[in-house]
């Protein structure tokens, strides 16, 4: 397939990018600057030049190519405000390659995040949460996935809380930089609420699955560690950078603060029988162990 693909230099999006060219497919890849076209260029792909807002830019990208792959989210989550911008910048963005497929049977394969099920591993039939400070991500995907029902075979790879490659991504990177930043390894609450994770490289294998051949309207886990405890998680990233570890106030994790102390294991045992999917890349807590001091 010719694929169009947003957000393709992120920790995931690379991954995704390097997945698909090495095995037969060709990729058209939005970049918002010089740096990021030149990334793309040297893994590759095609380079369509502008930003994710620019919805007719997306629509001419999705008209291109033989299916989409979408990963494109704002990078400053700074601020509840700043964070609610990149929700409605995405939706936007959704919606306008949602549309732009309708009737051509071509996939979308779109990211979302794990939801979290008070006592128990979250599955692939579980509902995405619709409320909260990423609830307008819930609501999209569910927009983009009932396409399924007007011609699209719209499909999300949900995410865990950490995606992670070298020792950097996810809620865990977070912590880590947030750790570099106060000189203390912090976690919020107890510490024994758990976060599952992936490496990148896996995730991208999935990502590449969904692509090819998942039915339209599902929904799959990219989850490789059921649940790590946040705990742990900081113990390995004080170990390694040389500073203390101790429960600090959720407040200290702003907008993220209430999901991070949160306990929201995730299973992905469906998605790899129906998908064939294996992980074989480190787990988080071994490659936490590659952060530098």
């Amino acid at each position: 397939m010719h694929v169009f693909v947003t957000g393709g230099t992120g920790t995931i999006g690379s991954a995704v990018v390097t997945e698909l060219l090495g095995n037969g497919h060709t990729v058209l890849a939005l970049a918002r600057s010089d740096n990021s076209a030149l990334a793309l260029e040297s893994a590759g792909a095609k380079v369509l030049r502008g930003e994710l807002a620019d919805l007719g830019l997306l629509r001419s990208g999705a008209g291109q190519c033989d299916g989409v792959i979408s990963l494109a989210f704002g990078r400053d989550y700074g601020s509840p405000e700043a964070l609610a911008q990149a929700v409605t910048e995405e939706s936007a963005a959704l919606a306008t390659l949602g549309e732009e497929l309708v009737g051509s049977d071509r996939p979308i394969v779109t990211v979302s995040g794990t939801p979290w099920v008070p006592g128990r591993a979250c599955v692939e039939t579980d509902p995405l949460p619709t409320d909260g400070p990423v609830g307008g991500r819930g609501r999209s995907i569910n927009a983009l996935l009932s396409l399924a029902a007007h011609g699209v075979r719209s499909t999300a790879v949900r995410m865990p809380r950490t995606v992670h490659n070298e020792g950097k991504g996810g809620f865990a990177g977070l912590l880590t930089d947030q750790a570099r930043r106060t000189g203390v390894a912090g976690y919020p609450g107890d510490g024994t609420q758990r976060w599952p994770a992936v490496h990148a490289l896996d995730a991208a294998v999935l990502f590449r699955l969904a692509l090819e051949s998942a039915p339209a309207g599902t929904s799959w886990h990219a989850v490789a560690d059921e649940g790590d405890t946040v705990r742990d998680i900081a113990t390995v990233i004080g170990r390694r950078l040389g500073l203390p570890v101790e429960a600090v106030p959720q407040e200290d994790f702003g907008p993220f603060g209430p999901i991070f102390a949160m306990d929201q294991p995730a299973s992905s045992a469906h998605t790899r029988d129906a998908l064939g999917w294996q992980p074989t890349h480190s787990s988080l807590l071994e490659d936490l162990e590659t952060i530098q001091p």
